[in-house]
């Protein structure tokens, strides 16, 4: 019996021994050969890291207008875990089908899809999820949205009386804004929801604007404190580089404002306008239709919206390619403007079909001046295939930069290089059908070295970039490439030019005539190659590239501007009938932005040949002085002497602000409009005032509005909406008449204020 006692004792000693050793062991393990391992994972549980992030570099026109900019965002999730347990308790508030019938509304997310969000479980198949993002719709939406939901939430709050946690929540989240809508869209590309930079300068500038992101790691206790004498680490975001573009906002919605009206008429393919400095190539607008709003890339279903024809689309440029031909044969001496030749047809080579003028049949025996005013092939047939010929006319095509790329701050630019080995493609490359491919870039760059006193200049979109952690500023200097023309030779085609608008008689280019400005133009009408039944190619007689290109004043050329409207829709299509309106509009608006008055007499003699024509001439004009900070007295003592009209808003008596600004150039009838106090008073009538401006006003007066049309206000009218006021604006292209509202165009700011941003949706 004590043998086993003793037996017994000894082995509990032993296992109680063994354990102790097995311990020491573990511990020794765990404390000396593991520290370091233990250690880490110990520090991984105290130490806590947070991202700062960075900010992605702006994007500015010229003036410093924000183009695009990251802004406040939000993504919108449900609790299913919540949901679940508030339905459990009380089925009667049917909270699944409320969440699901508004998101619906509000998102557009189907209802199946939202349910499934709300009741989505763990892997497991059991527990309910805590959160579940409401992706894509609900991923990164604008506060107008997320205040929507939110003021959802809270009437379900007071329905189940549940004051907190209701399984609807919003995430903080930071996004790119374009706040200009479509405005300049294939120039700035955009920012995907997952942070991707796509198309434009958005993916050609992205290391600049990126930026990297900081953190923050410090060590906590349980309850996640920063504990106070723990060790922090810190790295601090660098933001992305702010890019000023060469764009000038105001000229870049005249181009899309004019495009889209043509757009809407025509129904091209495509139309595409780029507007450049002649002198510099700087890019003042760049405008392709189709095209999408970058805020809501994902709406866009047509993937050519996407395309921006001013850089990847080749063309055959048609007459205005005889620039090119014209600047070579003035330059070699061989164009005299008063020598004669017979127009209508020309057989080149006995093998190769003749070429015929545009009519058919040609205007007799006329002077070259007067070929270039009728666009006459044959003349240019002449001056290209018989007078400068293969070599030299191959020279001037390469010099005047045709066959390469550009180089503009743009990505996905496109180019095709060409050879003439046959008399038939020398012969049509002279007026600008074959084998030379342009792209509207290339066509602008090449007649800006005409305007400019023939140097050719690399376009650049690109004005500065601007460090905001240093300071640094990188400037854009103009690149001048070759001079291919001599100045007198710039100086005689700009003349030449300048009778193809002139000239009312017989100029093609008549329709782009601005009283009071010199232009120099040139009409394109190129048919398009399609194929046959027979999967043949030739050129169709039906299908058409118009364009029309410019550049004003002749004597000293501010702009250049490219009009090219692909397949438009309309029998007998002309780059003079078509595209020569729309250069019109487009460069009238622009030269009075620039402030370039038109030289009009007091009173200009309308031509016997237009006096049965309805005219509508540009008015005189005159510059906005800048009277903020006068006394209205004084302020409307210097508007007056310039014959503008003025509207006083408020009672103080000096003047914060004016609409329009000083420094606008505009005709005296335009009502100039003074702020003098912040406390809302009544709107004034808003009639006759451009999108623009009127959208300012409602701005300045903290009036949210609505716009129906394009153009300039012809109507307004005050409504309640939501319990809220909100001004309606009736527009109408300008001299377009509109049926006025039913009820009052007056109503207080007090009552139609509702926010200092307005919910319009401006075309451009």
């Amino acid at each position: 019996m004590i043998k086993r006692i003793k037996l017994r004792t000894l082995l509990a000693g032993g296992l109680f021994t063994l354990l102790f050793v097995g311990l020491i062991v573990r511990i020794y393990w765990v404390q000396v050969v593991k520290a370091d391992f233990w250690s880490e994972q110990a520090m991984k549980t105290w130490v806590t890291s947070e991202t700062i992030r960075q900010e992605r570099g702006k994007l500015l026109d010229r003036d410093g207008k924000v183009l695009a900019a990251d802004a406040l965002a939000y993504t919108v999730a449900v609790g299913p875990k919540r949901i679940a347990e508030l339905e459990a308790l009380h089925p009667e508030w049917k909270l699944t089908d409320r969440i699901v019938s508004k998101l619906h509304i509000v998102l557009g997310t189907e209802e199946a899809k939202l349910r499934e969000f709300i009741t989505s479980k763990k892997d497991d198949g059991v527990t309910y999820r805590d959160q579940r993002e409401v992706r894509p719709d609900g991923w990164k939406v604008d506060k107008a949205t997320r205040d929507r939901l939110a003021a959802f939430r809270d009437e379900i709050r007071t329905l189940t009386g549940v004051k907190n946690d209701v399984g609807l929540y919003f995430m903080e989240e930071q996004k790119r804004y374009y706040p200009n809508g479509s405005l300049a869209s294939h120039i700035l590309g955009y920012e995907s929801k997952d942070g991707k930079a796509v198309y434009g300068l958005e993916q050609k500038m992205n290391e600049e604007l990126s930026g990297s992101p900081g953190f923050i790691k410090y060590q906590k206790d349980g309850a996640r404190v920063q504990l106070p004498n723990g060790d922090v680490e810190y790295k601090q975001a660098v933001d992305g580089k702010d890019i000023t573009l060469t764009i000038d906002k105001d000229i870049q919605y005249y181009i899309e404002e004019a495009l889209r009206t043509a757009y809407e008429k025509y129904r091209p393919i495509s139309i595409t306008a780029i507007a450049a400095d002649p002198e510099t190539m700087e890019i003042l607008g760049m405008v392709s239709l189709p095209d999408y709003n970058p805020n809501t890339y994902w709406d866009t279903k047509d993937q050519n919206s996407f395309r921006d024809n001013a850089i990847q689309s080749l063309y055959e440029p048609g007459s205005t390619f005889k620039i090119v031909t014209l600047a070579g044969a003035v330059e070699e001496g061989l164009f005299d403007p008063n020598a004669f030749y017979k127009s209508g047809t020309i057989k080149y080579s006995p093998k190769d079909k003749p070429v015929k003028d545009h009519n058919g049949v040609g205007w007799g025996e006329i002077t070259y001046l007067d070929g270039l005013k009728h666009s006459s092939n044959v003349a240019f047939v002449k001056l290209g295939y018989e007078m400068l010929k293969k070599e030299r006319l191959t020279k001037y095509i390469n010099d005047f930069g045709f066959g390469q790329k550009t180089g503009i701050e743009l990505p996905n630019e496109v180019s095709r290089p060409f050879s003439l080995n046959y008399p038939s493609e020398v012969a049509t490359a002279a007026f600008g059908q074959g084998k030379v491919l342009v792209t509207p870039i290339q066509q602008v760059a090449a007649v800006a070295a005409v305007a400019n006193g023939g140097k050719l200049m690399q376009p650049h979109i690109v004005k500065s970039i601007s460090d905001p952690n240093t300071g640094e500023k990188t400037l854009t200097e103009p690149k001048v490439i070759r001079q291919v023309i001599s100045p007198e030779t710039s100086r005689k085609v700009g003349e030449y030019l300048e009778t193809v608008v002139s000239d009312k008689a017989i100029g093609t280019g008549y329709k782009a005539y601005i009283p009071g400005y010199k232009i120099a133009g040139k009409t394109g009408t190129a048919q398009k190659v399609t194929k046959n039944e027979d999967n043949k190619s030739g050129y169709s007689k039906e299908k058409y590239v118009v364009s029309f290109i410019g550049y004003a004043p002749v004597e000293k050329p501010k702009i250049v501007l490219y009009v090219v409207v692909d397949e438009p829709q309309i029998a007998n299509a002309g780059g003079g009938s078509v595209a020569g309106p729309i250069f019109k509009e487009i460069m009238g608006k622009s030269l009075l932005h620039m402030g370039i008055e038109p030289n009009l007499p007091k009173s200009e003699e309308t031509p016997s040949s237009e006096s049965t024509k309805p005219r509508r001439d540009v008015e005189i004009t005159s510059s906005v002085p800048d009277v903020s900070g006068l006394t209205v007295s004084q302020a409307r003592q210097q508007l007056t002497e310039r014959s503008f009209p003025v509207g006083v808003l408020g009672k103080g008596t000096k003047v914060l602000q004016q609409l329009p600004k000083g420094g606008s150039v505009l005709p005296p009838s335009q009502r100039i409009y003074l702020l003098t106090d912040t406390k809302p008073g009544n709107v004034p009538d808003l009639k006759g005032l451009s999108l623009r401006d009127a959208l300012e006003m409602c701005s300045l007066l903290k009036v949210a509005a609505t716009v129906d049309g394009q153009g300039y206000v012809t109507a307004q009218k005050a409504v309640k909406v939501d319990g809220k006021w909100i001004l309606q604006l009736t527009l109408a292209p300008q001299g377009q008449a509109v049926e006025p509202p039913a009820e009052s165009t007056e109503a207080s700011t007090e009552e139609a204020a509702s926010g200092s941003s307005s919910e319009t949706k401006p075309e451009g």
